[in-house]
């Protein structure tokens, strides 16, 4: 009985395994695309469970970051404002400055030229007049100083009425004589106050410039006199 059983549970066993051939048998590619896919799940599972040394990049079950930062937040600086650089005013050119000398002078009546920025022996007899009238020290050139005495003086030539004599006319001061009088006192060549009136003290002096620069001793207000005075102060006196 016993022999019976067992030889009847090894022809089942059997029977199973010959049909798991058979099947296998009649169906080849089945049976190996079951196989690569059961070999396929089984590598994944095990690189996502034992091969991963750091956090998958996408978990099935995300951890939650928690809401409060232990460490201080770090709060970034406000940058610092950049400083406005504003253009300089570009420099005046000298003949804007002597055309803007020549207008202050001819609204306080030192001046009866033309202003056309040029500087000239009558803008040069203009400067001097209103410097002596004034009694500024200030030079007498084209510059930025002048023009502010000039603009923020309070004198004011008073022209005198024109008079219909000969004789007043030709004792009258002379531009000419003021300017070469002051052109002498500036070199030292006599103390006297440019009166434009043609006094002896003025003929001494010319008569001393004329010897220092080997000139014909005259005395005498002549063409080469202004000519050689011009040089010496290298500004025009007529």
């Amino acid at each position: 009985m016993r022999n019976r059983n067992r030889r009847s549970r090894m022809a089942a066993s059997g029977d199973g395994s010959g049909g798991l051939v058979a099947a296998v048998a009649r169906h080849p590619r089945e049976f190996v695309g079951i196989v690569m896919g059961t070999a396929a799940v089984l590598a994944i599972f095990v690189n996502a469970l034992f091969l991963q040394h750091g956090p998958h990049p996408a978990p099935i079950f995300a951890a939650r970051q928690p809401l409060s930062q232990t460490g201080p937040i770090a709060i970034p600086r406000p940058r610092p404002a950049e400083p406005v650089v504003t253009a300089a005013p570009a420099a005046r050119s000298q003949a804007q400055t002597v055309g803007d000398i020549q207008r202050a002078l001819l609204k306080k009546g030192f001046y009866e030229g033309r202003v056309d920025a040029v500087w000239d022996a009558k803008t040069d007899a203009a400067v001097r007049d209103f410097i002596d009238a004034a009694g500024v020290k200030v030079d007498a050139r084209p510059n930025e100083a002048l023009l502010h005495a000039i603009a923020t003086s309070d004198i004011v030539k008073s022209s005198a009425p024109a008079q219909n004599d000969p004789i007043a006319a030709l004792i009258a001061p002379s531009q000419r004589i003021t300017a070469i009088q002051r052109a002498l006192t500036d070199f030292g060549y006599g103390q006297f106050n440019p009166s434009g009136v043609y006094d002896p003290a003025t003929k001494g002096a010319i008569e001393k410039f004329e010897r220092d620069r080997h000139l014909p001793v005259t005395g005498v207000i002549s063409t080469q006199l202004v000519q050689e005075l011009s040089t010496v102060t290298g500004r025009p006196l007529e």
